[in-house]
């Protein structure tokens, strides 16, 4: 069975043998609603790179537990890094498509004010929104045992986009491309890959061809159109298998 996984701030100065403290919302969950206690282990990410598994040795209160460390990696950040460029989708699926991306290793995600968006973040509703990816990004995190914490960022209108990806590798999904994301086979040499995702309405001409000449290639996944949640979990899997990153 695998162990619980919780995401502690710091695991800068964690070392095998050493004790390691975990509070807060993190550590109500596993003293509060796990009920753990002296004697069991749990695995303790920072979100960073750093995987502890450690031995509780001691809860205090509702929220508070002691452990001493049994063993630490420090993971590499995979390469190339992908960054999902993710068009926001209504919100029943918004954080459907950022667990997703997670789950499929997506190392930052950023939302985007694609033109065809039919959810609008303003200035308003934007740190509200944001926090809910963020929390949907450590939840996926955890539940796929992943050492990092993608970051997520945004929102970028188009212009701010086409100025990002500029001089980068940026591959946008799109129905009509003729190129396969299969066929390339030069993903390896690309530092970071910007995975351009569109809304549920579709990318329209005149904004593929600003996001063309800001560099980026429009790319077909296959014959199957997907939903705008579920369409980064599968090229990053086809990233996944065409690079060194699996």
């Amino acid at each position: 069975m695998s162990l619980p996984v919780f995401l502690h701030p710091d695991l800068s100065l964690a070392e095998v043998g050493q004790p390691v403290g975990l509070d807060g919302a993190e550590g109500r969950h596993a003293v509060t609603v796990k009920r753990m206690g002296p004697g069991e282990h749990l695995v303790l990410i920072d979100g960073s790179g750093r995987r502890a598994t450690a031995t509780i040795t001691d809860t205090q209160g509702k929220d508070t537990l002691a452990a001493l460390v049994d063993d630490l990696v420090i993971l590499p950040e995979p390469s190339p890094r992908v960054v999902v460029v993710q068009a926001i989708p209504k919100s029943e699926r918004a954080e459907l498509a950022v667990d997703l991306a997670t789950q499929a290793g997506a190392d930052e995600i950023i939302a985007w004010q694609a033109d065809r968006c039919v959810s609008k973040w303003d200035a308003k509703k934007a740190p509200k929104a944001l926090s809910k990816w963020e929390s949907a990004a450590v939840a996926a995190a955890k539940q796929s045992r992943r050492a990092r914490v993608p970051a997520v960022r945004g929102p970028l209108t188009t212009r701010q986009l086409c100025q990002e990806i500029s001089g980068a590798r940026a591959l946008v999904l799109h129905e009509e491309a003729e190129v396969r994301l299969k066929d390339l086979t030069d993903l390896d040499a690309a530092e970071t890959i910007y995975l351009l995702v569109g809304p549920e309405g579709g990318i329209g001409a005149e904004e593929l061809a600003r996001l063309q000449d800001a560099g980026a290639a429009a790319i077909k996944l296959g014959p199957e159109v997907l939903r705008t949640a579920s369409a980064s979990m599968v090229a990053l899997a086809s990233i996944g298998t065409l690079t060194a990153r699996w």
